[in-house]
């Protein structure tokens, strides 16, 4: 299919646009980090929420999938750079599970094992699909989907404190 193997002859432009969305995206792993030196530092998850932690790594985990040989042609790149940000994700959710209250390390592992078991059954799921074509645009499709949960879950936050909340203090 034509879209895939276009990949092959791209530009010095379309690789340098690859790259620099490869190094965007790498900034974008490490941005918590400031976060996570603070709940350290107070070794307390204090009023942060794990839930973009566990959209990133979904949305990771199936961007990784969507790279790999057996989904599409050539995408070793979208592949490498989501399975560090995997890496990231978890590290970033360990770290959350391991200051959080029993409460929150209940939650978090609850949905870090939603994650684990959605990528299973995306991953066995899309293996079905015979036609490499569909699969590639299903589970393309998916990573599309992960990807605007990811960049949306701040906002399920502060929809669901505004809904706990009786004022727009938290405005």
């Amino acid at each position: 299919f034509r879209w895939e193997k276009s990949y092959k002859t791209t530009s010095i432009w379309s690789q340098s646009l690859f790259l620099s969305g490869n190094i965007f995206a790498f900034g974008l792993f490490i941005s918590p980090i400031p976060t996570f030196k603070r709940i350290i530092r107070n070794q307390s998850t204090e009023n942060f929420s794990g839930l973009p932690y566990i959209y990133a790594l979904l949305n990771c985990l199936i961007c990784t999938w969507y790279g790999t040989p057996l989904v599409s042609h050539d995408n070793v790149p979208v592949m490498t750079v989501n399975s560090i940000g995997a890496v990231f994700q978890i590290t970033y959710i360990v770290t959350f599970i391991v200051y959080a209250d029993k409460e929150k390390k209940m939650r978090m592992l609850g949905m870090l094992l939603g994650v684990f078991g959605l990528l299973a059954i995306i991953v066995a799921g899309s293996l079905q699909i015979a036609d490499r074509a569909t699969r590639w645009i299903f589970v393309g499709f998916l990573s599309c989907a992960s990807l605007i949960s990811m960049f949306a879950s701040p906002l399920f936050i502060i929809v669901s404190r505004l809904v706990k909340s009786t004022t727009f203090d938290c405005f």
